[in-house]
């Protein structure tokens, strides 16, 4: 039997992470709790109890004070009844006996059972909030252990986390050891227990996907300036090189697409952008609405506001279906983007100008009308 606990124990450490002193602590507080469960003991002060680490060998000891008249027989041994043992105690000596854990009740196994859950509970909780709040905003890989109406229950390893429904998308599917990988959101706390939150729908996870991916992103050469998405259908992806020598976009894309087409993959085929970001704004909104072509972007700084103009055959492409194109380019760059096509640019331009003509002949006709009044006003009367 004991050497079937310390196996136990050994398995339990290598499968949770969790010391084995500290399940070998617990089993000792166990006892304790357990001997004052089954004697009713006041206090358990005078017991301890201890464990060999090696044959698994269970001890507890009860240590009480030599006195004349006995008022806890727990804590207290009469006098007459030590000198039986030895003639050497003396009134206050203290006294220490082993008792036998196979003779405790059922009750007290029951308390010992329940501490030690108790501890094990604890420790569980302390491991799980030290490794990963340490972890988030990183990715971990999982398998899919069930799912309900609102949430996904995965496995992390020596965990399991929540995946949330506003986090999930639409077309991972979430089947049954499904395996993928999550962005590791926040620890939070729900009943006393830990639980770990992750997500398939935030930004960074293309991010932390394309820093595995991309050893020019790992080691900073290439920099993730920014980043947009709709979760399951589309993202675009700012990039830029802190070496002349290396092409930003062409390192995320890589050979034969093999680089960018493993984070679709790992997406479940979600669309990529990958455009090169610029310090210069014009440039960057024109790059920003890739595939379509820009052929001129005016900025107007106090509304933050970009007009861009494309080619006629071009203006659905650089909106996109319902818009999309449009507005992941203006929440990656962070401008407000008013797109127009040449005809539409060239009509407004000339319904501005028609207009500022009108109004001039107009603020002319008047003018002329008001000389012709004051002319006739300095005729003199006949």
């Amino acid at each position: 039997m004991n050497a079937e606990l310390i196996e136990a124990l050994r398995l339990l450490e290598k499968e949770r992470g969790i010391e084995a002193e500290v399940l070998f602590e617990a089993i000792e507080e166990a006892l304790v709790s357990a001997y004052k469960r089954e004697f009713e003991a006041k206090t358990t002060d005078n017991i301890r109890a201890e464990i060999d680490r090696d044959t698994g060998e269970m001890r507890v000891f009860l240590t009480k004070t030599v006195v004349e008249t006995v008022e806890d027989e727990n804590t207290e041994i009469p006098l007459d009844e030590a000198k039986s043992l030895s003639d050497d105690f003396e009134l206050g000596d203290m006294m220490e006996f082993e008792l036998q854990p196979q003779d405790f009740g059922r009750l007290a196994a029951q308390t010992a059972k329940n501490v030690i859950n108790q501890k094990l509970c604890s420790a569980e909780r302390e491991r799980i909030q030290n490794e990963f709040s340490s972890r988030v905003g990183e990715i971990a890989a999982g398998v899919v252990q069930r799912k309900d109406r609102r949430e996904v229950i995965v496995d992390i390893g020596r965990a399991e986390a929540v995946l949330p429904y506003n986090e999930q998308v639409r077309t991972d599917g979430y089947n049954f050891n499904q395996r993928l990988r999550f962005l590791i959101l926040k620890v939070d706390e729900k009943k006393g227990r830990p639980i770990i939150y992750v997500s398939r729908s935030h930004p960074n996870l293309v991010r932390r996907l394309f820093e595995q991916e991309v050893p020019e992103i790992a080691s900073g050469i290439v920099e993730i300036v920014s980043i947009s998405r709709e979760a399951g259908s589309r993202t675009k992806m700012a990039v830029a090189s802190r070496d002349d020598n290396v092409d930003a976009v062409g390192s995320c894309v890589g050979q034969r697409g093999l680089r960018v087409q493993a984070v679709m993959d790992e997406l479940m085929g979600e669309k990529i952008d990958i455009i090169e970001w610029s310090p210069d704004l014009t440039e960057f909104i024109s790059n920003s609405l890739n595939p379509a072509k820009v052929v001129r972007v005016d900025v107007f700084e106090e509304e933050k506001v970009a007009r861009v103009i494309v080619p006629d055959h071009q203006l659905s492409l650089a909106i996109g279906r319902e818009g999309q194109n449009a507005r992941l380019a203006a929440r990656l760059t962070g401008w407000k983007i008013d797109i127009k096509s040449e005809a539409q640019f060239r009509e407004a331009v000339e319904s501005e100008l028609m207009a500022r003509f009108s109004e001039a002949a107009e603020a002319t006709a008047d003018a002329f009308e008001s000389e012709e009044s004051n002319d006739e006003a300095d005729l003199p009367a006949e």
